[in-house]
């Protein structure tokens, strides 16, 4: 026993130790477990799940990390190098050449797998060594390695959350001349500013992003005149300074206030749905952008590294919502490039990113900030450029477009998915309009645009809606249960043939101004009893955050906020269901309306304004009867199919046009027409 546990040791320590060659710099691979998955996935047969620790390297004096903010303040091991660690999460064919020779890099949403979203069926409940925790495996039945790799400095340790480790801008001292920057004597000093929207009274609160209670910047000096908390009524609403004397940076335990340099304690209670903001000093800043490198180098190590834990021709990025923003933030700074100017991917599926980038590299930059409709406001997420191509910003002059730096991904296809959502809440007209509102823009030869229409943010809402969830005085559900999978697995797999086979995926499918399927928010919606509709978008600004911000460091906080941009939305139907994009079963053969919005009823304030990520489930009124009766200018189940056969010879035409688009897999009917059956089941004539 003892002399197998040795060999295992040494082995494991061989894959741990193995040193990559010069320029690809994952420099070491620690395997933590290593074991089969149970079962079988498909011709790639048995999966192994490896966990482990990856450890980069990365020279500040390459070119291609110049890009990283800070990186050339940070301490460097013996060669010179800046050193970081990430968490990993392999799922690979046993055999090697049952492997699609294709890797997906799951970039991990704040610390949480995202692939999983592509399989049906799964048991989140079942043990990782399970089949049955993967369900139908689409990408593993397919072959692809998939790894899930931890990039975000702040993400907390615990609840299987995949962490990074990036290296700290000071103290050290450097070899340039005084002033010190970065020295003991001299920290790195900077502004940070948390913001949050409570739903219940509290006396503490942190100062990381909310969701999630990720790990905050520590003040530097409490008593800095700099550190300012104040309060508002709305976004752009005047702000009330709360005295000095009133709040301190502490928390409330059991054991009484104790001081805690992360969070702010207010004796009279934060009060719900007002908007706080605390400014402070913060010193010490991570090098945020190491994640951006740390991606870039986990992908290029897996094709170029014949030593590598699993070597593949192809890889793939995929982000959702987070890091779909973080994809687009990697792609407008040019990290596809690797040190030595090669390719690390050659795909990306970017899902709901809307027109944002993100908090991913600057200094003092929070990776968890983001902006939503009535939360985390004025952040560096929407910031021109949005399009691919070259537009020009009217206000500043300048002429910009996203994919401008093409250097390592002149031919990388990128896929940019969203659904409704984020016409609402995520200012995704932006991406293919000019800043003035007045023009379509197109995409890239090598990019493909496609929105799931009235789809809510990432993922559906669970099905089978509850009853006694139901909105009071309304036949509606909060939620939106279409189910997009279905079209993000179809979009998945022509991804994954357009980079390994080179086949074409289908044409573009999204909502334009020409048209007409692009609209200003206010347009008409179906008149549905006791339920109001969304008037108002999340808005994007222009933001200024000072002189510095081309060098990735902010002056000015709160930022100066300037003219917002206009903003467009789907037409609907005479159902309510969005146009322009992929309509999927569910508005081919309709039951319901599927609004991606949702509002904030019921709240203290702001209640015409929109609930973060959430949509909303309306059943059309069964007989005509029933919608004479509730005044309800949607037509009746009854009046547009009659009865149960109809309705499915409905649903059987309209998987069979699904397939033909590509926009449905054809082993995916079955899902398909099973979920209209529940929905007829529920709510149409029969029950």
């Amino acid at each position: 026993m003892m002399k197998t546990a040795r060999l295992l040791l040494i082995y494991l320590l061989g894959v741990a130790l193995t040193a990559a060659p010069a320029y690809a710099r994952v420099v070491r691979v620690e395997i933590l477990s290593r074991s089969d998955i149970s079962g079988t996935f498909g011709n790639a047969g048995i999966y192994e799940r490896i966990t482990g620790r990856v450890y980069f390297a990365f020279d500040p004096r390459n070119p291609e990390n110049r890009k990283i903010v800070d990186l050339d303040l940070a301490p460097r091991n013996a060669n010179g190098e800046v050193e970081a660690v990430s968490d990993f999460v392999m799922l690979r064919p046993k055999d090697p050449s049952r492997s699609a020779d294709l890797a997906v890099i799951d970039i991990v949403n704040r610390g949480g797998m995202t692939t999983f979203v592509f399989n049906l069926g799964r048991n989140g409940r079942a043990s990782a060594q399970s089949a049955e925790f993967y369900g139908d495996a689409l990408l593993m039945k397919r072959g692809v390695t998939i790894v899930a790799l931890g990039w975000q400095w702040d993400v907390p340790p615990g609840m299987d959350a995949l962490n990074a480790q990036a290296p700290t801008a000071g103290p050290r001292e450097l070899n340039f001349q005084a002033p010190k920057v970065g020295s003991r004597e001299h920290p790195i000093t900077g502004l940070v500013r948390s913001d949050i929207t409570i739903e219940a009274s509290t006396t503490t609160i942190p100062l990381g992003h909310f969701l999630g209670a990720p790990i905050a910047y520590p003040v530097a000096d409490p008593n800095d005149r700099a550190n300012v908390l104040t309060v508002r009524d709305g976004p752009l609403a005047p702000r009330t300074v709360i005295p000095r004397r009133e709040w301190r940076f502490a928390r409330l335990t059991e054991a009484g206030i104790v001081n805690d340099p992360r969070s702010i304690y207010f004796e009279r209670g934060f009060l719900p749905d007002k908007i706080y903001e605390v400014v402070y000093r913060a010193k010490e800043p991570v090098v945020v952008g190491a994640g951006l490198a740390a991606v870039r180098d986990m992908m290029s190590y897996l094709k170029y590294d014949q030593s590598a834990v699993t070597h593949v021709r192809y890889g793939i990025g995929y982000g959702v919502s987070q890091t779909g923003r973080f994809i687009r933030h990697f792609l407008y700074q040019g990290f596809n490039a690797d040190e030595k100017g090669r390719a690390a991917f050659d795909g990306f599926f970017v899902h709901t990113a809307g027109a944002g980038r993100g908090s991913f590299n600057h200094r003092f930059a929070q990776p968890s900030r983001d902006a939503q409709p009535y939360s985390t406001f004025f952040y560096p997420t929407d910031l021109f450029p949005f399009t691919s191509v070259p537009t020009r910003e009217p206000e500043s002059g300048k002429r910009a477009g996203l994919r401008d730096n093409l250097k390592g991904s002149a031919t990388t296809k990128v896929f940019y998915v969203d659904g409704g959502y984020e016409y609402w809440g995520r200012a995704a007209s932006l991406t293919h309009t000019t800043p003035d509102g007045m023009l379509d823009v197109g995409f890239l030869g090598t990019e493909r645009r496609y929105v799931i229409s009235s789809a809510q943010h990432s993922s559906p809402a669970a099905w089978p809606l509850a009853d006694s969830t139901k909105i009071p005085g309304t036949t509606a559900y909060p939620g939106d249960p279409l189910d997009q999978r279905l079209a993000l697995r179809a979009l998945m797999s022509s991804l994954i043939d357009w980079v390994a086979a080179g086949k074409a995926p289908p044409p573009s499918r999204y909502p334009a101004l020409a048209d007409g399927n692009l609209v200003r928010a206010g347009q008409t919606f179906p008149t549905i009893p006791n339920l109001p509709v969304a008037r108002y978008p999340y808005q994007p600004y222009r933001l200024d955050f000072g002189p510095r911000w081309s060098q990735g460091i902010i002056d000015i906080e709160p930022p100066e906020v300037g003219a917002p941009y206009p903003l467009f939305v789907s037409s609907v139907d005479s159902i309510g269901n969005d146009l322009g994009g992929v309509r999927s079963i569910e508005l081919l053969a309709p039951l319901a309306t599927y609004y991606p919005w949702q509002l904030r009823r019921g709240k203290s304030a702001a209640n015409d304004r929109l609930v973060s990520f959430r949509g909303t489930f309306i059943p059309l009124p069964r007989t005509e009867a029933d919608r004479r009766a509730t005044g309800d200018s949607r037509p009746s189940i009854e009046s547009l199919y009659g009865n149960h056969s109809t309705f499915m010879s409905r649903v059987d035409s309209a998987t069979a046009a699904l397939v033909r688009e590509r926009f449905l897999l054809p082993e995916d009917v079955p899902a398909a027409r099973d979920r209209m059956s529940d929905v007829w089941a529920r709510f149409g004539l029969d029950r």
